[in-house]
């Protein structure tokens, strides 16, 4: 019965990416997170609860570099839930080098005849449980106590950058988003479960290891034996797919900066957050009356605005609106975005709006991230220069 809970984890994360990840950027590092997870609970099960020579060869050492995605998939998931930058940098790749790194260090291993795999995890896992293997550059021994304290600095990590960036949004808009708190208890959750994962790991691997000690008045062996530690960590993997379902606005990306609404019920908020059902084939009404209401706070003039953005304000699926863009307009969504904004900066000028205002203020306030973007954009669809435009604009109104 124990292998059900991992296969429902895994389910859970390929249902999560398949469905969800479009809708919210954020949840596609969750469902890799989870998946990782729940595939680490499978390894623990083939290596020490089968008795099978076969799935102790697969499990031993092959999955070790799995750990060391845990840490990074998490940090990756909160930045994303949280920050205005969506954007995934070069920079965030080096949270990936430990990985890498462990990768290269259990090629000894790795490589080796499948038979010979067999036979060493045997003897290791059920005969002698001395974990003695040779890898390139460092020891069985550092890779397992590095691997818990490399999830402990990650949770750490997530939850520092979560309150900083909690400050710096309520420093730049004096409020807060509206399910901060939702948000703030599910990743405090998920960071105490990876927290009580890897403290159990390091107190299991010492005793193992180096020497029996007391923790909290209780000896090392009697709370951080084989038994609890396995306990312990799949426990607290399979119980974090469980709780998951318990946070609905979480689940199902709506991540906004509207004000509070009063308070609903569970079943309302679970199906208010439930993406949108839209034929692809012809545009309703309702969408388009939903898309005008929706464009009426222009969010297309701020500089991070993108196709993500837009498909988790409104819940609607980022393959329908890209369809929409594409088949129903015959542009693209850069191109329909960059039209919002000249048709604004264009109003401005002819109301009279923009006097004060230079060619790259003008071009910041619209949204474009260079003036001479701005300039493109602008006379590509008008033909004409801004400076050209306001002059004929001036010369109009008087």
């Amino acid at each position: 019965m124990e292998i059900l809970a991992p296969l429902f984890g895994i389910f859970t994360s390929v249902i999560l990416f398949y469905y969800l990840s479009s809708l919210n950027r954020s949840n596609l590092f969750l469902s890799l997170f989870f998946f990782c997870c729940n595939l680490i609970v499978l390894v623990y099960f083939g290596l020490h609860f089968t008795k099978n020579l076969f799935w102790e060869g697969v499990c031993f050492v092959n999955f070790l570099p799995l750990s060391y995605l845990l840490g990074p998939l998490m940090f990756y998931y909160v930045k994303n839930t949280v920050s205005e930058n969506k954007k995934f940098n070069k920079l965030d790749l080096l949270h990936l080098l430990p990985a890498v790194f462990t990768v290269i260090a259990c090629l000894p291993y790795t490589t080796m005849p499948f038979e010979k795999k067999m036979q060493m995890a045997h003897h290791i896992v059920d005969v002698t449980q001395v974990y003695d293997v040779d890898f390139y550059w460092v020891s069985f021994e550092f890779i397992l106590f590095s691997r818990s304290v490399h999830l402990l600095i990650y949770s750490i990590l997530s939850i520092v950058y979560f309150n900083w960036y909690k400050d710096k949004l309520f420093k730049k808009y004096g409020a807060l988003p509206s399910n901060h708190q939702v948000i703030k208890r599910w990743i405090y959750t998920l960071i105490f479960i990876q927290l009580a994962i890897a403290i159990n790991s390091l107190g299991h691997m010492t005793t193992i290891y180096h020497h029996e000690f007391k923790f909290l008045g209780l000896k090392s062996s009697d709370i951080f034996s084989e038994r609890y530690y396995f306990r312990i960590c799949g426990g607290g993997f399979f119980f974090q797919n469980i709780i998951l379902f318990l946070f609905p606005k979480v689940l199902y990306g709506n991540i906004s900066y509207d004000e509070q609404n009063n308070a609903i019920p569970f079943y309302e908020e679970l199906k208010s957050n439930l993406p949108k059902k839209i034929r692809t084939s012809t545009v309703n009404e309702d969408f388009r009356l939903t898309l005008d209401a929706y464009l009426i706070d222009l969010p297309f003039i701020k500089k991070d605005f993108s196709l993500s953005q837009m498909s988790f304000d409104l819940k609607i699926p980022e393959r329908f609106l890209s369809n929409y863009f594409n088949k129903d307009l015959d542009k693209t969504f850069s191109e329909w975005k960059n039209d919002l904004r000249i048709a604004h900066v264009c109003e401005m000028i002819e109301e009279g709006k923009a006097k004060k205002f230079t060619i790259e203020a003008m071009a910041a306030n619209a949204g474009f991230v260079s003036r001479s973007k701005f300039i493109d954009a602008f006379k590509a669809r008008n033909g004409v220069t801004p400076s050209a435009f306001i002059k004929n604009a001036d010369l109009k109104s008087k």
